[in-house]
């Protein structure tokens, strides 16, 4: 079996809205973004893209793009990077 299409995954995967990848580049955090944990990546992902009203999703949006620049939470919870393998 191919090791790419195993997944332990149980949670739907969310593709990247458009809006949200424009914020990631526009604040130049798809980097630290893209060092999280793939669940973690998806988590903020869908919950922004579940927010019903364009205003929930823009606060759900500055919430995610604060924590990643700060590196220090994953939605309002304590995170400790893991170091980065070269």
């Amino acid at each position: 079996m191919n090791a790419t299409k195993m997944s332990r995954q149980k949670r739907p995967r969310y593709p990247m809205p458009t809006f949200v990848r424009d914020a990631l580049l526009e604040r130049g955090l798809m980097e630290p973004y893209r060092r999280r944990p793939a669940y973690q990546q998806n988590d903020y992902i869908g919950w922004i893209a579940r927010a019903k009203r364009k205003e929930t999703q823009e606060k759900r949006l500055a919430q995610m793009l604060n924590e990643l620049e700060r590196g220090d939470k994953y939605m309002n919870m304590a995170y400790r990077a893991q170091p980065f393998a070269k």
